[in-house]
């Protein structure tokens, strides 16, 4: 059976051959793909680099392939929030699986291993600043994954449906349809070992009131991080908030890539605390990350 023909308004090359917001071109990904928010993060981790291959750089899209110890990877900033994280896992899927000659699916699919490196907020005593955090479940708040066929069958409905009527949104269309995903098991235990906790993660859809931080707007629900500190679900408690690893492990799952994310906490909401000048410590964690995946 012929594979699909995609079209020039779907998938957008640019006329360099370059997928249409990554300015990556088939060629210059790696099979291994670390993610961060931050654009100047990129150099921080390709400085670990003993070569560098190729650089592309589009808004806030900076990327930088190159081998570490022997390991071909691809370091790339999304920006913030999961409306990007949509940008990119799309387009590092058709770098991946797409023929740009004839705009059509490869044969042979390639798997992609993504570990996205940030910053979270923790959300109970047992994560004070300083902890690293991996995401073995993701909850999104952004809605992204109901977009896209498939979703029932990757998330975790149960999880879903427990967690909907302890926050009170069952039937309430004012606030967010969370979905629960799963990150790539092995990716995790590979990357987390015995020096990272394995969390469940909060992605909000914003900074400010998703997150329960009351400026001059008053909050819908005064009371949303108190339920979600409260939440219990078999083994599993929420750690923390951050704002991408729903949308990358959901898409992950449905294109058969492996991704996982791990975060540095930086802000402590339980105990209202903050720290500003985590750089040097994040470079830890970007180290051990490097050294595993």
């Amino acid at each position: 059976m012929e594979k699909k023909y995609f079209a020039p308004s779907e998938l957008i090359i640019n006329e360099d051959g370059s997928a249409f917001h990554l300015h990556l071109k088939p060629h210059q990904l790696a099979d291994k793909v670390i993610l961060v928010g931050d654009p100047g993060r990129v150099e921080t981790i390709a400085s670990y680099f003993d070569s560098r291959e190729c650089e592309a750089n589009n808004r806030e899209f900076k990327s930088v392939t190159g081998t570490y110890q022997g390991k071909r990877i691809t370091v790339l900033s999304t920006g913030i929030g999961c409306d990007n994280i949509d940008i990119v896992m799309n387009e590092l899927d058709v770098l991946a699986n797409i023929d740009f000659n004839t705009r059509r699916e490869k044969e042979n699919m390639r798997s992609l291993e993504i570990v996205r490196i940030g910053t979270c907020g923790g959300l109970l005593p047992h994560t004070p600043i300083g902890t690293f955090i991996c995401s073995e479940k993701s909850i999104g708040f952004d809605g992204l994954l109901n977009f896209y066929a498939g979703r029932d069958e990757v998330c975790d409905l149960g999880f879903e449906t427990a967690f909907i009527r302890h926050m009170g949104w069952t039937g309430n269309l004012c606030q967010p349809n969370p979905y629960v995903i799963n990150c790539d098991q092995d990716l995790m235990e590979r990357i987390a070992q015995d020096d990272m906790i394995r969390g469940v993660t909060i992605a909000a859809g914003g900074f400010y009131g998703p997150q329960g931080r009351a400026l001059r707007i008053p909050l819908a629900d005064p009371e949303q991080n108190a339920k979600i500190e409260s939440f219990r679900h078999g083994k599993y408690c929420i750690t923390n908030y951050e704002m991408e690893s729903s949308a990358l492990a959901g898409l992950a799952r449905l294109m058969g890539h492996r991704a996982t994310t791990v975060c540095m906490v930086i802000a402590n909401r339980y105990a209202q605390e903050m720290n500003t000048e985590y750089k040097n410590t994040l470079e830890q964690l970007i180290e051990k990350v490097l050294d595993r995946i």
